[in-house]
């Protein structure tokens, strides 16, 4: 008997959450919730800065309570008054990644952090999980949000960043929203910055499956000015104004580009249709970043802008893991830890990931990837993930992705 009333209340609980409706839930509106990370590779803290009410919502609307990857973190919304799990998303950041590097040993550092949810329309308790690579929880915090406090701050009402629609989705209530940014242009070089989204989009578009579900994605461009042009370079000891902030030397990595000021970068971004970022920089040194439901970012002007722009939105949108290696020095990935990145494999657990397509004989497990040599494996010799020479995708790659875009835009995966 209590085995039935437990498969009921399991059933019950399925076919609720099936049920959930966004409209029940949800205002028209995002949530958008400032964060600062900080620690060192020993203790970790979460803080709360900011809320901020911005109008619209640009991200699912359904699945609300699935994860679309498992990342290196987690937010989950809980309806205050029962408990129930409303809406989850997962993300990566920087400062997870620092937390790898040997700096973190010696330093304590703090990082901003901003997630969008959609706005409540009653009270909910909010969960932020960070997880080490071991896939154990190293920091959690819950707070509470009350959509009537008066200290929610309103942006993107007025003063809006211009922007320009670069191509507009078919059903742009289901759809992938994503804002190409400026940053290290000036107001005179805006026409250079609306050629430079108009070549990323022909490269993202070039590549499967973006090319077959085009129609399922709504892109514009954010006009937003830099003082000057260019970016900063510290290890040359060249600091521009720029709106964002961005530099090379990331973590002292001189080809790491990327910007620190996420409440800056969602500042601008106010007010306009996005969920994903790609930010092009005004510059030709060779350099980019991705960082999985945060921002892509990457030189414009260079040679290989092309195959990078797509490389690292495989990071910042596919959640898609690096296939090159680099050596067996500072691993990010464990024999007793599955990668989260639906491209690579330690085998630990290898279920649903790309074992239909090695049973159907269109892949297989090639050794070496994750920047090491041995004990990462990835499904092909070489991808658009291991080599910028590689004009396309591999299979597992291009089948991870299109699950990705249906769970974003469809009420069921393939």
């Amino acid at each position: 008997m209590r085995k039935t009333l437990l498969v009921s209340a399991l059933c019950a609980a399925v076919l609720t959450a099936g049920a959930q409706r966004f409209e029940d839930y949800f205002e028209n509106s995002t949530l958008r919730l400032d964060y600062v990370f900080a620690g060192n590779h020993d203790t970790q803290q979460l803080y709360v800065d900011e809320l901020i009410q911005m109008p619209g919502w640009y991200g699912k609307r359904q699945r609300l309570a699935e994860l679309p990857l498992r990342g290196n973190g987690e937010i989950t919304v809980r309806n205050r008054a029962d408990g129930t799990v409303i809406y989850r998303h997962s993300f990566s950041s920087l400062f997870q990644e620092w937390l790898a590097t040997a700096e973190s040993y010696r330093a304590q550092k703090s990082f901003e952090n901003v997630f969008l949810v959609p706005f409540p329309k009653q009270p909910v308790e909010i969960t932020v999980e960070l997880r080490d690579y071991h896939d154990s929880v190293n920091a959690t915090m819950t707070h509470t949000v009350d959509p009537k406090d008066i200290l929610i701050r309103k942006a993107g009402e007025r003063e809006v960043t211009p922007y320009v629609t670069l191509q507009q989705a078919q059903d742009t209530s289901r759809c992938i929203h994503v804002a190409y940014v400026a940053e290290g242009y000036q107001p005179d070089e805006m026409g250079i910055f609306l050629e430079d989204c108009k070549v990323a989009m022909e490269a993202l578009f070039e590549h499967e499956p973006f090319r077959t579900l085009q129609d399922r994605f709504n892109m514009i461009a954010v006009l937003s000015p830099s003082q000057e042009s260019g970016v900063s370079e510290p290890g040359k000891g060249i600091w521009k104004n720029t709106a964002l902030g961005a530099h090379f030397d990331t973590f002292y990595s001189a080809r790491y580009l990327t910007t620190l000021h996420l409440k800056r970068l969602n500042d601008l971004l106010a007010g306009t249709p996005y969920e994903h970022i790609i930010v092009l920089v005004n510059g030709d040194r060779y350099g980019g970043g991705g960082i999985y439901n945060s921002y892509t970012l990457t030189d414009a002007h260079g040679p290989s802008f092309r195959p990078v722009v797509v490389h690292e939105f495989g990071h910042s949108f596919g959640g898609l893991g690096d296939e090159y290696p680099y050596g067996e020095d500072d691993p990010m990935y464990f024999a007793d830890t599955e990668p989260w990145e639906p491209n690579l494999t330690t085998k630990h657990d290898f279920r649903g990931k790309w074992e239909n397509l090695v049973a159907e004989g269109k892949a297989g497990l090639v050794e070496g990837g994750g920047y090491l040599m041995h004990g990462v494996w990835r499904g092909f010799e070489n991808c658009r993930m291991r080599t910028n020479e590689e004009p396309e995708f591999c299979l597992v790659c291009r089948q991870a992705l299109t699950r990705l875009i249906d769970f974003y835009t469809t009420d069921e995966a393939r």
